[in-house]
């Protein structure tokens, strides 16, 4: 299983990848048709969803697996969307959801630290 698991992770990851770096492709394998605009920034942040899910389902010994996919994903979508928002493309709830993502991230930060501190006693 933990083969199974590990090979079904990069998998995802992988795509997520590829989303990320060059949506067209994918999409126009995957539906047979183009993509542009706001399609390609949800592609994108669908792709960061990937790695992020890929990083959750990692095999490994800890047992806080998703709260580091979790933080990968938040980490990645806060990021994108701050340059998606510098680039031009933002909408009344752009800044908001940066906002929202970013106190995610301490969040999740706080929460990886306690599980360190935890662990390492």
């Amino acid at each position: 299983m933990r083969m199974l698991l590990g090979f079904t992770a990069l998998a995802e990851a992988g795509l997520g990848a590829v989303l990320l770096v060059y949506p067209p492709i994918v999409v126009r394998l995957l539906l047979g048709t183009e993509v542009s605009g706001a399609g390609i920034i949800v592609t994108r942040v669908a792709g960061i969803a990937l790695i992020g899910l890929g990083v959750a389902c990692w095999p490994g010994s800890s047992a806080h697996q998703a709260l580091y996919g979790m933080l990968a994903y938040n980490t990645l979508v806060t990021l994108y969307l701050i340059v998606v928002g510098l680039g031009g493309a933002a909408g009344i709830l752009l800044w908001p959801a940066v906002a929202v993502h970013a106190a995610l991230i301490v969040l999740l930060l706080r929460a990886a630290v306690k599980v360190r501190n935890r662990t390492a006693t």
